[in-house]
């Protein structure tokens, strides 16, 4: 099992909130705590869309590397990439994600085959089971009994503040970015 720590760029990504993190990866590199698996982290953020792919780009974007998990990460962490000895191929890679911030073309925010009432009904699903828990239970039955786009945006403002007091809010403001683009197809929200 392969186990990942923040590097100190990484920890100074999310000590200062800059702004060269997508917030989707923000959210994985929130999560990243050297003690927890590869696989666990990847199915906490299933729910986002992210995959293998994306924490590969952190790590090639030299905010995480590789640990072996004791607790001792600080002293124990091998870095997998270093950003000089990067191929060209992986460094534009790398730059590139870094670099999209916000315009992300409508095709990209909805997985592939999914309608958008599809995605938003996954993402709350998956997000409020992997974030919330069982406090999550009666959103859960509001996204259970949401007939529309409309009662998905009505949701919002409830699920967000569930998610902020069960896991603070560098986690929600994360997840609001995700859900708004979902709600709102890349155009600003309305509320």
């Amino acid at each position: 099992m392969i186990i990942f720590d923040k590097t100190e760029h990484g920890r100074t990504e999310i000590a200062t909130r800059g702004q060269t993190v997508a917030p989707r990866l923000r959210t994985l590199l929130l999560l990243v705590d050297g003690k927890t698996g590869s696989d666990e982290l990847l199915r906490k953020v299933a729910g986002l869309g992210l995959s293998q792919e994306h924490l590969d780009e952190l790590l090639q974007a030299g905010l995480i590397q590789a640990s072996s998990g004791d607790g001792d990460a600080g002293d124990t962490a091998t870095p997998v990439v270093a950003g000089p000895s990067a191929t060209p191929a992986v460094a534009s890679a790398a730059a590139k994600s870094i670099a999209r911030a916000a315009a992300i073309p409508v095709e990209q925010i909805l997985p592939a085959g999914q309608t958008q009432f599809e995605a938003i009904y996954h993402f709350y699903n998956d997000t409020i089971k992997s974030m919330i828990g069982l406090r999550g239970y009666g959103l859960q039955l509001k996204v259970e009994r949401a007939s529309s786009v409309q009662d998905f945006r009505e949701l919002r403002q409830a699920y967000l503040e569930a998610v902020l007091k069960a896991k603070g809010e560098e986690i929600a403001r994360s997840l609001r970015g995700r859900l708004d683009q979902l709600l709102y197809l890349g155009e600003p929200p309305q509320t």
